[in-house]
């Protein structure tokens, strides 16, 4: 069992930066991929940033590729996500969540995931 807590979510102006973590419970967090969801109003959860167990891989949405940066410390079972030059569409409900199975396997494969924290950018 893996319990996931996100935090650093909030309000920023358009063009500022966050840094979301998601620390995790349990000793097997380096046996996870982790990746960073996202869900706007009205719209269907998307995944925006992924990296494997080792941090040798990463993917990014389109969407977010040169502005966020996904990183993991397994010694402190934290995943983070830095989020630069940020959008009015960036404004989200960000989930993280732990994916035991294949890389890069979809929202529903993932095993575990965290309560979400509210991301709001401002025009």
């Amino acid at each position: 069992q893996v319990q996931l807590v996100e935090s650093g979510g909030g309000l920023v102006q358009a063009g500022g930066s966050l840094r979301l973590s998601c620390a995790a419970s349990g000793r097997t967090f380096s046996s996870y991929d982790m990746g960073w969801f996202r869900q706007a109003p009205g719209k269907e959860r998307e995944l925006a940033a992924a990296i494997s167990r080792s941090g040798s891989r990463t993917y990014y949405a389109d969407s977010v590729k040169g502005r966020f940066t996904i990183s993991r410390d397994n010694a402190k079972n934290t995943v983070y996500l830095q989020m630069n030059s940020l959008k009015p569409e960036d404004t989200a409900v960000y989930y993280c969540a732990a994916d035991m199975g294949k890389w890069l396997g979809t929202q529903y494969e993932y095993d575990y995931w965290g309560q979400g924290t509210q991301v709001t950018v401002s025009s």
